[in-house]
């Protein structure tokens, strides 16, 4: 699940650059002779010269032997010839970045994601933090292309983000004073504690059981911030700005009641149960927030 954070917090992505020699666009002269691989060092592709071999041109650009044969499909004994072109697929670096899991890492790179945890020695709950340097298999794609293809969709996210943050960030009135504890949301089992989950997810809320069309009672009073379903994973979505800083969300609903900028009042029906936003079953996805920070609901619900 997508978590609710991005809301306030945009996904940033670096992009990698590709470096090959010779360049391919453009034909070769007598004023442009075929350049061997010594001629540069850290080459992404380069062309064989004159006694250049496998373990060759793997020490001197620091790549494998083992990706230089994967890499250009080698079969024994590895003979290279010259003017051959042999792609050096190199052993890539991720540097963690605020919000990023092994999952969306491992999309990101179309790369496995336990080969991932694997390689750089992350057990249960493939913990990672901000900063961290990833060393990325070589199985994986890769290419400019693979990550162009990532980017395409991430950058429709981060468009649809900006404008839902834009849209819940807006002005509206001051809502009315709690009365006290932040009550259930609706009666149901706890599908999903608060916390850290396998694969590297995460749940900034919980996810209660409930029948589709149940309804969903407001938590506290407070007025509408945002109703819609513009951010992907989470469907039918309120935001409910409280005082004193307190945010509760409500995802997954089939039907809003109410609308943004509507004052509601503790124990007020606001929506009905569903199924949007891309889950199974029947539930509500619930978030109590202090400022942009989440809690656990558990541990403030009367």
């Amino acid at each position: 699940m997508i978590r609710l954070s991005t809301i306030f917090l945009l996904f940033t992505l670096s992009a990698c650059g590709w470096a090959e020699w010779p360049p391919p666009d453009g034909p070769r002269s007598a004023n442009r002779p075929l350049v061997s691989s010594s001629s540069f060092v850290g080459a992404s592709a380069v062309i064989v010269g004159k006694g250049d071999t496998v373990y060759g041109l793997s020490r001197r650009h620091r790549v494998s032997a083992r990706n230089i044969i994967e890499a250009n499909s080698l079969r024994p004994p590895y003979v290279l010839k010259v003017g051959q072109r042999i792609v050096l697929m190199r052993d890539r670096i991720h540097v963690v970045k605020r919000g990023d899991t092994l999952s969306t890492i491992a999309e990101g790179y179309d790369a496995n994601m336990y080969a991932i945890a694997r390689i750089n020695g992350i057990r249960k709950p493939y913990t990672i933090r901000v900063g961290q340097k990833l060393r990325l298999p070589s199985g994986g794609s890769g290419t400019n292309t693979a990550k162009v293809a990532w980017q395409k969709p991430t950058a429709a996210k981060r468009k649809t983000i900006t404008a839902s943050r834009q849209t819940a960030s807006k002005a509206v009135s001051r809502p009315p004073k709690r009365s006290g504890r932040f009550t259930w949301p609706v009666k149901g089992r706890v599908m999903s504690k608060f916390g850290a989950k396998e694969k590297g997810l995460q749940n900034d809320g919980i996810n209660i059981q409930a029948p589709v069309g149940a309804s969903v009672k407001a938590a506290e009073n407070g007025v509408v911030a945002y109703a819609g379903n513009e951010l992907r994973g989470f469907g039918n979505l309120l935001l409910i700005k409280h005082s004193d800083g307190w945010i509760t969300a409500y995802a997954h609903n089939q039907k809003l009641l109410v609308k943004r900028g509507e004052k509601i009042m503790k124990g007020q029906t606001i929506a009905k149960v569903g199924s949007s936003g891309g889950v199974k079953s029947p539930q509500l996805h619930f978030e109590l927030r202090k400022g942009k920070r989440a809690v656990d609901p558990l541990k403030h619900l009367s």
